[in-house]
């Protein structure tokens, strides 16, 4: 059975509160428990007040007390909350009543007197007792957290991350939520008089199950599994003149860091979005420059070094097999033995020639969500990445279909096709022997690896993971997947695509 984890602070005054209930709301989730333990006018109110404003980025958000109405619910950005206050429960059956037998799923709850119920609460969960503490000021109170089960590992880090914040020198200052990605990493922006800077949360990734040759999916293929490549790779960026965020302070331990904050402007507008040509021109350049490069295998990592992992056979095999094993099913055309053996005996033929080509650094996601404008600097310094710790040693064609055939917003074939003469120009400019028709080969081969291999994570993503909005971009994916496949050296491929492959919904 696992120990409780206990923190104590002491809150001057209400923006310690928020600051507070900011930094525990950067390591929750759905499906966690918050109860608030106290005396009338302890502060509970005001402490799942604070909370649900950072959630809701909204300091103004109206949260009244759920005294009258038991139950108040909140759809916010990242995920449902659910506000209760049990004072006025006589019994726990009246909890069936008001939703909160059973707790529901998917949502992060927070309940007021839950010694009113006290056989309903469940072991996992968090509990913060406030407390007057006069002899602080008026508005003083104490804080005492205890992590149960398994949250008690959500209390021991948010005592590593307050430590790391007063130590760095930013304890004081104030939080806003920023929105995360598909991951498990979550972002804040941190304000001071001086200026504003990013704070990252990148907990180790928790072992998914060994399906893979004896190991998890993300292990297969080579994703980031702590903050160490982040910071490794970042600094590499920017040893090469690429605008990657500079690193202020870091904890590789337990994965947590504050960077330089690039701001939010971005290389799309638009309502549907679509690219900004010039802002994707420099993008391009960015690509050309560094593939025009000898990059280290490599890179310093404070004291040691870190070696990028290369985008094998095997990572590159199991990620088209989502397709199979996630998509296909989902549109009702499992493949039988037979079929499958023949996918992946022809991917296998079909990947030797990326295998062999020259190998450079792979950022992986180098597409319009990670690519911010920094229209202060000049030439490829303008293009600030900031999503890259999943970098492989690889084909040189592969971010450069990342960027072009955008997996979130529309790229037309038009804009496709200049934008990838941009690059072979620039190419053949530095390098007299650029072999232009082998990269078009290797461009519709890596186009249809990575397309094919997101059909399948977007069915993941909305089947295991409960995220459906993923569904959207699936016939976008389509649209670029047959036009990789219309490449020649792709005919065989496009034969048994269009015999066993159906195209999505919608």
């Amino acid at each position: 059975m696992t120990e409780p984890a206990k923190l104590s602070v002491a809150l001057h005054n209400e923006t310690a509160t928020a600051q507070l209930m900011a930094d525990l709301a950067l390591l929750v989730g759905p499906g966690d428990v918050i109860t608030l333990t106290g005396d009338l006018g302890a502060g509970k109110t005001a402490a799942a007040r604070s909370l649900i404003r950072y959630l809701a980025g909204d300091e103004e958000l109206e949260v009244p007390s759920p005294t009258f109405t038991l139950v108040q619910g909140y759809e916010l950005p990242p995920f449902p909350v659910l506000h209760a206050d049990l004072y006025r429960v006589e019994d726990e059956s009246e909890l069936e009543e008001i939703g909160l037998s059973p707790l529901p799923d998917a949502t992060l709850v927070l309940i007021e007197w839950p010694e009113r119920a006290p056989s309903a609460m469940p072991q996992d969960r968090i509990d913060i007792a406030l407390t007057h503490r006069p002899a602080l000021g008026s508005n003083a109170r104490a804080a005492d957290i205890t992590g149960y089960g398994k949250s008690a590992a959500v209390v021991a880090r948010l005592k590593v991350l307050r430590e790391f914040l007063d130590a760095s020198g930013y304890m004081d200052a104030t939080r806003r939520r920023m929105a995360g990605d598909a991951s498990t990493r979550s972002y804040a922006r941190l304000l001071r008089d001086d200026g504003v800077v990013i704070l990252m949360n990148f907990p180790q990734r928790p072992d998914g199950a060994a399906l893979y040759n004896g190991k998890s999916y993300s292990a297969a293929v080579h994703l980031a599994e702590n903050v160490k490549p982040f910071v490794a790779i970042d600094e590499g960026l920017r040893a090469q003149g690429l605008s990657a965020p500079a690193i202020h302070h870091f904890d590789l331990d337990h994965g947590f860091l504050i960077s330089e904050d690039f701001g939010s402007e971005g290389v799309i507008e638009g309502d549907p979005p679509r690219p900004i040509v010039e802002r994707y021109e420099a993008a391009i350049d960015v690509l050309a420059a560094l593939h025009g490069k000898t990059l280290p295998e490599t890179l310093p990592l404070d004291g040691q070094t870190y070696a990028i992992p290369v985008f094998d056979i095997e990572a590159m095999l199991i990620e088209i097999g989502l397709m199979p094993e996630w998509y296909l099913p989902d549109r009702n055309a499992p493949l039988a033995d037979e079929k499958r053996a023949e996918f992946f005996a022809m991917w296998r033929e079909l990947l030797k020639k990326p295998l062999t080509a020259p190998k450079t650094w792979i950022i992986r996601d180098y597409h319009s969500p990670n690519l911010i404008w920094l229209g202060n600097r000049t030439g490829i310094e303008r293009v600030g990445v900031i999503d890259f710790q999943d970098a492989v040693l690889g084909p040189q064609s592969y971010d450069v279909v990342s960027l072009l055939q955008d997996a979130r917003i529309d790229v037309p074939e038009n804009i496709e096709l200049t934008l990838l003469s941009r690059y072979i120009k620039a190419r053949r400019a530095a390098d007299a022997g650029f072999d232009a028709a082998g990269f078009a080969e290797l461009y519709a081969i890596m186009s249809a690896q990575r397309n094919t291999r997101l059909l399948g994570t977007f069915a993941r993503l909305n089947r295991r993971d409960g995220k459906p909005h993923y569904l959207r971009h699936q016939p976008r994916i389509w649209t670029y997947l047959q036009r990789s496949l219309a490449h020649p050296a792709l005919g065989s491929l496009r034969d048994w695509y269009l015999a066993n492959v159906p195209p999505p919904q919608g």
